[in-house]
């Protein structure tokens, strides 16, 4: 995700290990409904961002998919996050409701990433214990900015919300709610997205270089027809959800400039799908039996279900590493 393509992929795919492993760091002890960004989550979120990934735990404590996912992918970023936050008093498996991964450009073109937790931390417990241990926040601007180890530092938000990154990445948050820094108000495409999807329990958007990379690579041998390279550019982001509630359901949504360019790219997916069904693995055949292809208005759209024991066998699939990145 940095100035070169390569780059791009490769800092994508680590992103998107990150998700998956995001997915299963925490489990809470009730069920609860999965809830959109608050507002002051939206505060620090820049206007040039490549990828949003959001997870509620609540909604996936129980899934055994989730806990393949997590013994599967998760990398030690996340673990040292973890400690983190336990060394300042929070548990993220009994505090932690959602995490939201961020990623966006910098001046230079340089991508930082920032996480958002929400939850019921205890501020006011951290707040004696950082005091107790003698432990100053560096001040920027309006905000009091925290140590955590392993390279994080973290930032209260709210006494509900935490900011966490490396410090030029939380100051770069920090500035789009506190120097008049660009925000995603201001980046149209992006936000409507995130409307439109932010109440599942696990969500993301991508810019459209990444859409434009992860449609590519999803497509397969259809990726290398012509009629790719006329509609690459139309492509402006893509978001997709997950739900585990009956089984696996996964949904992705490519928006396109115009409802021409979305029925073409809808053809060029059915034709990857079909050739994905003919070539793929024996668990990619079985698991993409119920998979739809179709475009409404401006949006290509995927639609994919199963049950848990095939979706199972079909994450190591190249498929699955494609369009969950």
């Amino acid at each position: 995700m940095f100035v070169t393509e390569s780059g791009h992929k490769e800092t994508m795919k680590q992103f998107g290990i990150v998700f998956l492993s995001s997915l299963l760091s925490g489990a809470l002890c009730l069920p609860a409904s999965a809830a959109p960004l608050s507002s002051n989550a939206r505060t620090v979120i820049p206007q040039a961002v490549q990828q949003i990934i959001s997870v509620d735990y609540r909604e996936l404590r129980d899934s055994p998919v989730a806990r393949a996912l997590k013994d599967q992918v998760i990398p030690d970023n996340v673990k040292q996050f973890e400690a983190a936050l336990r060394s300042v008093g929070i548990d993220p498996e009994r505090d932690a409701e959602q995490i939201t991964f961020v990623s966006y450009r910098g001046p230079k073109n340089i991508v930082y990433h920032v996480g958002i937790a929400q939850g019921p931390f205890q501020q006011k417990e951290f707040l004696a214990k950082a005091k107790a241990r003698k432990i100053k926040p560096q001040k920027y601007l309006l905000s009091d900015i925290y140590p955590m180890g392993s390279g994080f530092e973290m930032v209260f938000l709210d006494p509900i919300t935490i900011l966490f990154g490396d410090i030029s990445a939380i100051k770069g948050a920090i500035d789009v709610r506190d120097n008049g820094a660009a925000s995603l108000a201001a980046n149209n495409t992006i936000d409507d997205l995130i409307t439109s999807i932010d109440s599942e329990p696990v969500w993301s958007v991508l810019d459209q270089k990444g859409t434009q990379n992860m449609v590519r690579s999803a497509l397969g041998q259809a990726g290398a027809l012509a009629n790719f390279d006329a509609v690459k550019k139309r492509l402006l982001a893509s978001d997709y959800t997950m739900s585990f509630s009956n089984g696996v359901t996964f949904d992705l949504s490519v928006k396109t400039s115009d409802n021409l360019s979305a029925a073409s790219l809808s053809g060029l997916m059915k034709a990857g799908l079909l050739y994905r069904r003919m070539s793929g693995s024996p668990s990619e055949k079985l698991a993409l039996e119920n998979t739809t292809v179709d475009s409404s208005e401006d949006l290509a759209q995927m639609h994919f279900a199963t049950d848990d024991q095939r979706f199972q066998a079909l994450m190591n699939s190249d498929l699955f590493a494609a369009v969950s990145r």
